[in-house]
C-alpha cells in the first residue's frame, strides 16, 4: 500500500472513530485545541494529516496513533483485536474463550442514561481504569473511580455506565456462574 493510499484512508478512519465514541467535532476541537474546520477538513480528506494533528486526536480518543493511520509496520507480530461497538459502548475483546472466562476493555462515552437493571447467568468483575463508573446492583447505587473494582453475581439485577460527568474506561471480566475472581495476598513470612 502506497503512502498516498494510507493517508487517503486516515480521514474516513478519523470520522468512524469519532462517531463510534459519539463525540461531536466541537467537543473534539475543545479536547485537542484543533479548530472544528481543520478537523472537518481532515475527516473529508481535504487536509493532509500530520503528526501535529494526529497526536492530540489519538490522545483525546485514547487510541494508539497507528489505529488512526492504520499502517502497522511490516512484520509487526502484535495481534490487534477489532473493537466492537454495542449500544454506544466500545468493547475490545482481550480473550477468546467462548463459554469460559471472557475479558474486555470497555469505553463508555460521556452520557446520562436511565439505569435498566438486568439479570443473567454468570459472574462479573469490573475494574475502572479512568473516569467514574456508576454501578446499580440490587438495592445499591455506587460510583467507582479509577483503581476501584467490583464483583457480583449477575443473577442480581445490575446495570453500569457513565455517571454523565465524562467517559469511563474499564475492564470487564465475565465468567460462567460459579467462577469468581479473588485476589488474595499471601501473608508475609516472619
Amino acid at each position: 500500500m502506497s503512502t498516498d493510499d494510507v493517508l487517503a484512508d486516515v480521514g474516513p478512519r478519523l470520522r468512524r472513530i469519532r462517531k463510534e465514541r459519539e463525540v461531536t467535532l466541537a467537543a473534539l476541537s475543545e479536547a485537542t485545541g484543533i479548530s472544528v474546520s481543520t478537523l472537518s477538513r481532515l475527516e473529508c480528506g481535504l487536509r493532509r494529516p500530520s503528526l501535529e494533528l494526529l497526536l492530540p486526536i489519538a490522545q483525546a480518543h485514547r487510541v494508539p496513533l497507528d489505529e488512526l493511520v492504520g499502517a502497522p509496520p511490516v512484520g509487526d507480530p502484535r495481534v490487534r483485536s477489532k473493537p466492537v461497538v454495542r449500544g454506544g459502548r466500545t468493547h475490545w475483546p482481550l480473550t477468546r474463550r467462548p463459554g469460559g472466562l471472557q475479558a474486555f476493555k470497555v469505553l463508555e462515552p460521556q452520557r446520562r442514561q436511565q439505569p435498566e437493571p438486568r439479570t443473567h447467568e454468570g459472574y462479573e468483575w469490573l475494574y475502572v481504569l479512568s473516569g467514574r463508573l456508576r454501578l446499580v446492583l440490587g438495592e445499591h447505587d455506587v460510583v467507582l473511580s479509577a483503581g476501584e473494582a467490583a464483583e457480583f453475581d449477575t443473577r442480581v439485577p445490575h446495570w453500569f455506565g457513565s455517571t454523565g460527568e465524562g467517559p469511563v474506561e474499564f475492564l470487564s471480566l465475565f465468567g460462567p456462574q460459579g467462577e469468581r475472581m479473588h485476589v488474595r495476598a499471601r501473608p508475609a513470612r516472619t
